[in-house]
């Protein structure tokens, strides 16, 4: 048995589906277990992620985790799912971490899973260490402004990243919770390419047909974007602002090979994810 926590999101969803589909068993944690989607014959829990008492009866009998919490400072979550799992006899672990994770030039962010990623090494399981860079779909958020005639927002300037495909992501994860052979690694998850925002409109736009113009955000139009636009508190702007920054200086033009090693493919290209979501930025 098999445990995902954000069993609904962009990864945790994947991880689950990709499960699912190669006949594993599979249990999901999730807030609303009424309300998931899940494939047949996936196990719906309820709790929150780090919850003592939810992961008491989720981790009955599994034998791997993955790891995901949600963005934003750490509060001590990873270290008492661990320390759940270690109880429960969990043998491996597999943790969503973020690309730059310990690196002081990103600014707060780069701390966020610093301590997560040290109680997973030091467990005493199997474990695996994710660090995505940038999700291609993260783009969705553009079609809003797309529908409305309006120019998407660009934070990062010409910074370019490794933009990956959540599906690779989701594909390494389960390959690390099923193969003994990835415990002990950190895998750096990037796209085939460096790719910046104008880039990214670039390739939407020649799949679209149509222009997809983007808006260079100053740091202060960037700091009220985020309030605004994405309902950042004060601290919490300031912390992404910084890691926009490190972006714009070129801190995240990163491309590994750790996708085509675990996979034995390449990794998805920024325009293969964007055909296959097309229909997500139509006019509604």
């Amino acid at each position: 048995m098999i445990l995902v926590t954000g069993a609904t999101g962009t990864i945790g969803g994947e991880v689950v589906r990709q499960l699912a589909a190669r006949g594993e068993k599979v249990r999901a944690l999730t807030r609303d277990p009424d309300g998931a989607r899940l494939p047949d014959g996936v196990e719906a829990v309820r709790g929150p992620y780090g919850d003592p008492d939810a992961l008491e009866g989720a981790l009955a009998g599994v034998t791997a985790v993955f790891l995901l919490r949600p963005p934003g400072p750490d509060e001590g979550h990873d270290a008492v799912t661990v320390e759940a799992a270690r109880a429960a006899g969990v043998r491996r672990l597999v943790k969503l971490s973020a690309i730059a994770t310990g690196d002081r030039e990103s600014g707060p962010s780069g701390r966020w899973h610093v301590e997560g990623e040290r109680a997973v090494r030091e467990s005493g399981a199997e474990w695996t260490v994710l660090r995505p860079s940038s999700f291609a779909s993260n783009t969705l958020s553009w079609a809003p402004a797309l529908r409305a005639g309006e120019p998407v927002p660009n934070m990062t300037g010409d910074g370019a990243s490794g933009v990956i495909d959540p599906r690779d992501i989701a594909a390494v994860a389960v390959r690390a919770l099923l193969d003994g052979r990835h415990a002990g690694r950190t895998y750096t998850l990037t796209g085939p390419e460096a790719i910046s925002v104008p880039e990214q409109a670039a390739v939407l736009a020649s799949v679209l047909g149509r222009p997809v113009p983007t808006r260079d955000l100053s740091a202060d139009e960037t700091r009220g974007f985020l309030r605004t636009a994405w309902g950042f508190d004060g601290p919490r702007a300031e912390s992404v602002l910084a890691g926009v920054t490190y972006v714009r200086r070129g801190g995240n033009e990163v491309v590994t090979e750790d996708v085509p090693e675990v996979l034995g493919r390449p990794a998805r290209t920024y325009r293969a994810w964007a055909v296959d979501n097309k229909a997500a930025f139509s006019a509604s």
